[in-house]
C-alpha cells in the first residue's frame, strides 16, 4: 500500500559511477581455525581464502544465521567448487552437503580437522552433515580438487539481536552491524551519511540503523565517495531510482507513520549499501 508520507527529492541525476570490491591478494592458506571476529590474518586471511576458490556465484560470505539451515552443492554443472563457497550461520546451526556433480569424486574435509566426510565419491544425492556448536571460522576443501580451488568456509557467528527480527535479519553481515538502533525518538530531524565508509569501501549509511518517533524527518547527505548512490525502500514506494555522484543532501522523508521501514542504496544493495528507519 503506498505511503501517506512526504517524500522530497533534491537535485538533479548524474550519471552513474559504480563502485567497485578491492582486488583480493595471492593466497597462501594454512590450516586455522580464527574467531569469526577476526578474519584479517594476512595472507591466509579468509578474502584471501576465497580468492582461490571455483564457485560460479559470488566470493562474499553469504549471511544466513536468519535463514533455515543451509545446503552446500558440491559439483554444480560438473564444476570442482562448493556452492555457495562461504557462508555464515549462528552457533548450533546443522549444515548439509549434498553432492549434485557425479564427473567427479568429491569429499568434504575441515583444513583443521574439525568435520570430515570420508573417502571421496561420485555419487549424486549423497550427503554429509556438521553441526556448529561454537563461533569460529572453518576453511575445508575437498581433497581431490583443493590444489584446483575447490575450497569453501564456514563462518560461525552469534546473530545481532536488537529486538526487531526484520531489522536484524535486512542488516546482519553489513557494516559491522551488531544489532545497535540509533535512537533518535526526541529529534525532529535526523541526518544519515550516504556512501559513509563500510562494507569494504564508501557503501553504507551513517547509522545505518536509525529509532525516530513519526513526525520526523530523516534526511540523507551523500558523500560524493563510492560512486552513484540512492535511497530505494523495500516495503513501500517511498525513494526512487536516481542517482547521484556529488555530494549533498538529496532526499527527504518526514514519517508520519508507524513501522519499520528498509532501504537500500539499491547498485550496492549486495554488498551491504542498507539501512532501516524504526518508527515508534
Amino acid at each position: 500500500m503506498p505511503s501517506n508520507n512526504r517524500r522530497t527529492f533534491i537535485g538533479a541525476s548524474v550519471a552513474a559511477g559504480f563502485g567497485s570490491l578491492a582486488g583480493f591478494n595471492r593466497l597462501q592458506a594454512h590450516d586455522s581455525s580464527t574467531p569469526a571476529a577476526d578474519e584479517s590474518d594476512g595472507e591466509s586471511s579468509l578474502d584471501t581464502w576465497l580468492a582461490a576458490a571455483n564457485d560460479p556465484q559470488t566470493k562474499q560470505v553469504l549471511d544466513l544465521r536468519y535463514d533455515d539451515p543451509p545446503t552446500v552443492y558440491l559439483g554444480v554443472s560438473n564444476t570442482k567448487s562448493f556452492s555457495p563457497p562461504a557462508i555464515k550461520v549462528a552457533p548450533d546451526t546443522t549444515v548439509t552437503w549434498e553432492w549434485v556433480g557425479e564427473s567427479a569424486e568429491y569429499n568434504v574435509v575441515a583444513t583443521d580437522g574439525t568435520f570430515d566426510s570420508g573417502q571421496a565419491v561420485a555419487r549424486i544425492g549423497e550427503t554429509f552433515e556438521y553441526t556448529f556448536d561454537a563461533e569460529g571460522t572453518h576453511r575445508y576443501v575437498s581433497e581431490p580438487h583443493a590444489d584446483a580451488g575447490m575450497k569453501g568456509v564456514v563462518v560461525v557467528d552469534t546473530a545481532p539481536s536488537s529486538g526487531y527480527p526484520t531489522v536484524d535479519k535486512w542488516l546482519a553481515g553489513t557494516n559491522e552491524y551488531d544489532g545497535t538502533i540509533t535512537d533518535q525518538t526526541s529529534t525532529s530531524l535526523v541526518e544519515i551519511t550516504t556512501g559513509a565508509n563500510g562494507n569494504g569501501g564508501p557503501f553504507a549509511f551513517d547509522p545505518h540503523a536509525v529509532k525516530v518517533s513519526p513526525g520526523t524527518t530523516v534526511r540523507w547527505s551523500w558523500t560524493g565517495t563510492g560512486g552513484a548512490h540512492n535511497i530505494v525502500f523495500e516495503d513501500t514506494d517511498l525513494g526512487g531510482e536516481t542517482l547521484h555522484t556529488e555530494s549533498g543532501v538529496h532526499f527527504e522523508e518526514t514519517f508520519s507513520e508507524t513501522g519499520v521501514f528498509r532501504y537500500s542504496c539499491r547498485p550496492h544493495r549486495d554488498i551491504g549499501h542498507r539501512g532501516a528507519i524504526v518508527v515508534e
